[in-house]
């Protein structure tokens, strides 16, 4: 109580739900950590099965677009290499990050897809402006999956400046769009297993 109490009061300035901080700080923290320690490009191939009937939307943030326009190659490559068909990928963009949630909404929408890859890059300046963005967006990707039930994927870099964006926009950290694409394959893999498992009870 005392740890949560504490971040409640010291950043209800920036943020106004402290959990939503404490999970933005955590991925941060995760993300650093596995850049540094491994490449955000590699993942282990025989664990994706081949996704040719999949359809997937991606929403790109037109923000820091030289770094987005990476993160979407890294992303509809990898697709492409699990058999997801091009007439299957459906793309849009958006002016920033903040339009992220919204622009998959849309998608959502528009196309019968089984999920939607986020890509943006909010970079830190000299101002908060990137916390309070950063808590937007994180907070309407997850309450956007959770109201549709489609994996909704938080593919946005969040670096403090330009360049560690570069360093995982297919730099010597890979490429957060490959990470991004192999989360949505993998997320989408884990909900046809669960709806497969039938009515039983999980986990007791």
């Amino acid at each position: 109580m005392y740890f949560f109490g504490s971040y409640s009061r010291k950043y209800s300035k920036h943020y106004h739900n402290p959990i939503v901080y404490l999970c933005i700080e955590i991925s941060n923290k995760i993300e650093n950590m596995s850049s540094k320690d491994n490449n955000l490009s590699k993942y282990k191939i025989e664990a994706i099965k081949s996704a040719d009937n999949l359809k997937v939307g991606i929403v790109v943030s037109e923000w820091n677009e030289d770094i987005t326009a990476t993160l979407l190659q890294g992303a509809t490559d990898t697709l492409k290499k699990h058999n997801v068909k091009d007439k299957n990928i459906h793309t849009v963009t958006v002016p920033g990050s903040y339009e992220l949630p919204m622009g998959a909404k849309l998608l959502l929408t528009k196309y019968s897809l089984d999920t939607v890859i986020c890509l943006g890059c909010v970079i830190k300046g000299e101002t908060d402006h990137d916390k309070y963005i950063n808590t937007a967006v994180a907070s309407g990707i997850m309450n956007l999956g959770l109201m549709s039930n489609k994996p909704i994927i938080f593919g946005v870099l969040t670096p403090n400046d330009q360049q560690q964006a570069k360093d995982r926009a297919g730099g010597k950290f890979g490429n957060k769009g490959v990470e991004a694409a192999i989360t949505a394959l993998r997320m989408t893999q884990l909900k046809d297993v669960v709806k497969n498992e039938g009515n039983g009870a999980i986990g007791f």
